[in-house]
């Protein structure tokens, strides 16, 4: 017992929560159950359009055309069950017609709820659009027709051949939905008459006949590179739908066709199919096929290819990514709803209230996606819908908003009164409410102008100690209505009574903008638009027009009814600046004039030059403005273009900006907020430039954060760019996380990279999330940026993405072809690249053929990368003429052939190509020389330069190294006196000291003979045995001729060490030195050694030096030989004839006269080594 009244006491708990939302809960009871959807009926059939709602009953149920209330009559009439039903559909124009969009509106007593539109089409099937046309081809090549027609629903599109159907598709023959017929492999039986056949359910229409020629193929065809005769072109398609990117090439062999993607993603492999020889069919197109494909037309096994791409756009209808939720709110509280969609177009949101749509004011506000009201009163107790709409259809979401009343609260405050204090200031009073008046915490005051819709309501709240307040922040010349609401801790009392009251006239704010043109020589047509009420502050009752010339400063004024918006002034001078003002004037006074403004009126001659355009100025935004014009009417003179100049107030004019004869809208951006901009514009003719117009305009200011209390709107995001052709570049970008019910647009920056010009920049417009971006330079690489606008706000830049353009395919043939025959079987064909700016190539393609193979088409084919400019041809046949011709191609498509070259291939014509010496400079080594390789002026002059430096800087090291050898010799040889040999001994330490000092050390080095750290010498070895003579068989010859002289005197010693001595003075463990002197030493020079080295002589230093060179070896070492000086020396260790011989014809010896002694450096072979003899005892030796 105890567990069921447990169970009753939960029932009815729950039950009484839930008796507390069923306000909240019961509008779920009104809803559709079926709405009406788009149908399309033929003329005179009958259609019923499906309505049923369910809910809380009584329901009532309308059916809405257009937006208008249907009524019933004998035709058309409202089913029992809600739907509409038309017996007989007519088609007749004008509001007889039953085409539109149609919704039915269900009400009870909650609220009301609008259904989704249905787009009610009568059947219709037009005249052909385009027609096909008559056509002749080869035989073996391809044929192709092509017709279009609208229709709805879309027609079925068939072909008749000779007035019999032909099938749909077969292995040569294509017939694709979008009426195109596609004829693979002509034969002769393919000539005839072809027609187009469209048909659907309202009628059938055929298209007139067009004639298929057929000529017989002249003979084998040569190879043919594959060519795209008809590529994809840029489709919109609806969700669902198929989608059909047509490719037809030729070429011989027949190219293979394959598909892909711009962006590098996956073709969906389910819903794509290959329809003919390469025609790409999407069926039931989603939003995920949208994208750049790309149509690649490949010759078989090569890389000869051709590539056509296309964007495929995918339109989608809205679909709601975020609802509105049903809400509770106490009365004067703040209610907030959103609704967020997608769709292809963006989707445009619009707000209902029971089925009729909710405009701003003062409470109640619509910020992007959200419906936001304020100061809630029991009137807004209702059924809210939101409502995303797009050209692919509607989709409704709902929600209710229920107003809970409070019981204590006061009554509203009485007697409110306004006075109008100045042009911009209202004091209003009231007085305290009736009831509960002791509960007032504050007062709130709110206004907004009386005329117009979504005025903005503002709002301030006072405390309650007064009932008196001065609004000064009002318009002049504005009515304003106002409202006071009392506030209580627990709520707040019902609106008082509005009151209406007008702010007084105020001067204008500021003068009107001008537009200048002039119709003749002579006069200057004034003209301007009237300033908007905020500008006016009052009703515009005169204008003062004033104009002086450039040169005069006599200013004439006129003044003019304030109805009036343009005045001709006449009798002016030709060919002179004029300068014009104007000023406005309400009843309270004259307001500011404007700055001047310079025109020039045209010359007295101009009468053949083209008017002045007609044109107008607005300001897109705070940082952009669009200038359109058209030709002015009467205008004789053929227009070749535009010149339009544009400059800010007090700044010098910039270079004009060259339009085309077909523009007729230019878009100006990245201007300054709040500044005033002088517009000229004049269009010129094959007679000169034409008469001008000027016109000023103002860029408005930006909103910022601090004006409107609301952040900036992000920037869009995820902008993709992706190259469409050599020319142009396809944007997308997604919109931020946020819808509006506002209109948005979208300015897109683009230019190329490194652009230093900020004139040259381009702006352009668009309400869509994607844009083709056209007339753009080939192969460029550009930078773009997006930006959003709603509401007078700007977003930030996006971040630049950039995107190089394609390039061109060459449309001209290598240069300079030439060809020579280099062996019997062999020549060397060269080319320069095409003379193109900004082509890329990055292949060549070389075609030779003897003349029997060229009659025969049988062509041999060479490629080379771009960046190679010659080719071999090999395996000639002796005897024959062939003919060479060369392409450029790159990744866009190939460029045209040279024109052939003949090569005529004589046996044993190669010998004077490979050795043109021989003959003397004959005509085939000219020839050889001349076409191997071609260099224009700056090459060889660049060839010159570089191998006049190089030798140059040869010459400038042999100088360094003689004169370093000689200093080397300098600082080896001592001056030395002739003593005994005691003298000499008892040198022998100041020689081991200098030695230390002066002498270089001596390393064991590799190789046949030894050479020290400097680079050796010849003179001296050191081996286990001691110091040896080198063999003169060995010495190699000097490669320098800057030391012959030397060469001589290192002969002439060689010989004399030969014969002097064969006894090697050596000490196993000591390192001896022997000198002795060339001629007696005169009385004057000392008798001991006073140093080691003298400043002339042979020395080792030069030794080393020249060793070097002649021998090349020095930097190789032994591991094998003990590492030792030997040193020698005596008073008469020479013989006389060796001395004399010493003394003759080297420039290095002493003059006649001098008396040095000399150190002999001596070398020589080991094997020699072996066969010496003991040391002379009569020689001193010097140990070290």
């Amino acid at each position: 017992m105890a567990s069921f009244n447990r169970k009753i006491y939960q029932r009815l708990l729950i039950f009484a929560v839930f008796l507390q939302f069923t306000g909240v809960l019961c509008f779920s009871e009104l809803f559709f159950i079926k709405e009406p959807h788009d149908v399309t009926v033929v003329r005179k059939d009958p259609v019923v359009l499906d309505c049923q709602a369910h809910g809380e009953a009584p329901i009532d149920v309308r059916w809405l055309k257009n937006g208008v209330r249907l009524t019933d009559s004998e035709r058309v009439y409202r089913l029992s069950n809600g739907s509409l039903y038309i017996s007989e559909v007519e088609s007749r124009r004008g509001d007889k017609s039953d085409e539109g969009f149609f919704q039915c509106l269900a009400q009870n007593k909650y609220g009301a709820i609008l259904s989704q539109k249905a787009r009610l089409t009568i059947a219709s099937i037009s005249p052909f659009v385009i027609q096909p046309t008559s056509a002749a081809v080869m035989e073996g090549s391809v044929a192709r027709f092509t017709c279009k027609i609208i229709a709805n629903p879309p027609a079925i599109i068939t072909w008749e051949f000779n007035r019999t159907t032909l099938p749909l598709a077969t292995d040569r023959i294509t017939v694709l939905p979008s009426g195109v017929l596609q004829i693979h492999g002509v034969e002769q039986g393919d000539a005839g008459n072809y027609r187009c056949v469209a048909t659907n359910i309202a009628n059938r229409r055929r298209s007139t006949e067009a004639t298929l020629t057929v000529s017989p193929a002249p003979g084998p065809r040569p190879p043919q590179r594959p060519h795209i005769i008809a590529g994809p072109q840029n489709i919109t398609a609806s969700q669902h739908q198929n989608a059909i990117l047509e490719c037809v090439a030729t070429g011989n062999p027949k190219p293979l066709i394959s598909w892909s993607r711009a962006d590098h993603k996956s073709i969906d492999v389910f819903n794509t199919k290959v329809l003919g020889s390469g025609n790409l069919v999407i069926s039931d197109v989603k939003q995920q096929h949208a994208g750049v494909y790309m149509c690649r037309a490949t010759t078989p096994g090569t890389r000869n290819y051709s590539i056509a791409a296309a964007n495929l756009t995918v339109l989608a209808p809205p679909s709601l990514v975020e609802w509105p939720e049903s809400l509770t709110r106490p009365r004067a509280g703040t209610a907030r709803f959103v609704c967020q969609a997608e769709g292809v177009p963006t989707p445009h949101i619009t707000w209902l209230k029971n089925g009729e749509k909710v405009h701003s004011n003062g409470r109640i506000k619509m910020y992007s996606s959200k419906l936001v009201i304020n100061q809630i009163i029991p009137e807004d107790d209702a059924i809210y819908q939101c409502l995303a709409e797009n050209e692919q259809g509607s989709v409704l979401s709902m929600a209710r908003l229920i107003v809970v009343m409070s019981e204590d609260r006061p009554s509203a405050p009485r007697n409110i009164r306004a006075e109008t204090v100045s042009s911009c200031a209202i004091l209003l009073a009231w007085e305290r409410p009736l009831y509960n008046s002791d509960k007032v915490i504050a007062y709130s005051v709110h206004y907004m102008k009386a005329e117009g819709l979504n005025n903005e309501e503002y709002q301030v709240v006072i405390g309650n100690d007064t009932t008196r307040y001065i609004i000064d922040d009002l318009e002049p010349a504005n009515n304003y209505t106002f409202y006071i609401v009392a506030y209580m801790p627990m709520g707040a009392s019902r609106m008082s009574d509005h009151v209406v009251q007008h702010t007084l006239e105020d001067v204008p704010l500021r003068a009107p903008e001008l537009s200048l043109t002039s119709r003749s020589p002579s006069d200057i047509q004034v003209s301007w638009q009237p300033l908007p009420p905020k500008l006016s502050r009052g009703r515009i009752s005169a204008y003062r027009l004033s104009y002086r010339t450039s040169t005069d400063g006599t200013v004439t004024s006129l003044e003019l009814p304030g109805d009036r918006t343009q005045h001709l002034l006449e009798g002016l001078q030709p060919d002179t600046i004029y300068l014009l003002r104007i000023t406005v004037a309400t009843r309270v006074g004259w307001g500011e004039q404007s700055a001047w403004t310079s025109h020039r009126t045209p010359k007295a001659s101009s009468n053949k030059v083209p008017l002045a355009p007609e044109i107008q100025l607005e300001p897109l935004n705070c940082t952009t403005i669009v200038a359109r014009w058209q030709p002015a009417q009467g205008n004789s003179a053929s227009i070749q273009g535009y010149r339009l100049f544009y400059r800010e107030e007090d700044q010098p004019e910039s270079a004009p900006i060259q339009l085309p004869a077909r523009a007729s809208q230019h878009i100006m951006g990245g201007l300054d907020p709040r500044r005033k901009y002088h517009v000229k514009l004049l269009a010129f003719s094959f007679a000169g430039e034409g008469y001008q117009a000027d016109q000023t305009v103002s860029t408005p200011g930006c909103v910022s954060v601090r004006d409107r209390l609301v952040p900036p709107p992000p920037p869009p995001h995820h902008v993709y760019a992706t190259a469409n052709t050599s020319s142009s570049v396809h944007l997308h970008w997604g919109r931020p996380a946020f819808t509006t019910g506002q209109t948005v647009n979208y300015t897109v920056r683009c230019n190329p990279v490194g652009l230093q010009n900020a004139s040259l920049v381009l702006y352009l417009q668009t309400a869509e999330q994607s844009m083709l971006v056209q007339d753009l330079e080939p192969n460029t690489k550009y930078e773009f940026a997006v930006r959003l606008h709603v509401e007078q706000l700007s977003s930030p830049w996006s971040p630049v993405v950039y995107q190089s353009t394609l390039p061109e395919a060459p449309r001209q043939p290598p240069s300079s072809v030439k060809v020579t025959l280099i062996e019997d079987d062999t020549a060397l064909v060269s080319w320069k690249p095409p003379e193109e700016p900004s082509v890329a190539v990055t292949r060549y393609t070389i075609l030779y053929a003897s003349r029997k193979a060229w009659i025969a088409g049988d062509w041999q084919i060479l490629e080379r990368e771009g960046t190679i400019t010659m080719a071999l041809l090999e395996n000639l046949s002796p005897g024959s003429v062939y003919l060479v011709k060369v392409s450029a191609s790159n990744q866009v498509g190939d460029g045209p052939f040279s024109k052939a070259v003949e090569l005529a291939v004589v046996p044993g014509g190669s010998q004077s190509a490979h050795n043109p010496r021989r003959h003397g400079g004959s005509a085939e080594a000219k020839v050889f020389s001349d076409g191997f390789y071609h260099m224009d002026q700056k090459s060889m002059t660049g060839i010159i330069v570089g191998v006049c430096i190089a030798l140059a800087c040869i010459i400038l090291c042999v100088l360094i190294l003689l004169h370093r050898g000689k200093a080397r010799k300098s600082s080896a040889t001592k001056m030395t006196r002739q003593g005994n040999g005691p003298a000499l001994r008892a040198a022998a330490p100041l020689a081991s000291a200098n030695q230390v000092e002066n002498a270089e050390v001596l390393m064991p080095m590799m190789g046949s003979h030894y050479i020290d750290t400097k680079g050796g010498t010849r003179n001296l070895i050191i081996s286990s045995s001691g110091p040896v003579n080198p063999s003169s068989q060995k010495k190699s010859k000097r490669k320098w001729w800057f030391f012959s002289k030397e060469e001589n005197l290192d002969a002439k010693r060689g010989q004399v060490q030969q014969r002097g001595h064969c006894a090697c003075p050596y000490q196993l463990g000591a390192t001896a030195l022997r000198y002795e002197e060339e001629l007696p030493s005169p009385p004057h020079q000392p008798t001991s050694l006073k140093v080691l080295f003298g400043p002339q002589g042979d020395t080792e230093g030069s030794q080393n030096s020249e060793g070097s060179h002649e021998t090349g070896d020095s930097g190789r070492y032994s591991h094998d030989e003990t590492e030792m000086t030997n040193l020698s020396s005596g008073q008469s260790s020479r013989t006389p004839s060796v001395q004399a011989e010493d003394s003759r014809g080297s420039e290095d010896s002493p003059a006649p006269g001098e008396d040095r002694p000399h150190l002999i450096l001596e070398m020589g072979d080991a094997a020699e080594t072996a066969g010496c003899q003991a040391p002379d005892p009569s020689q001193p030796t010097l140990p070290l």
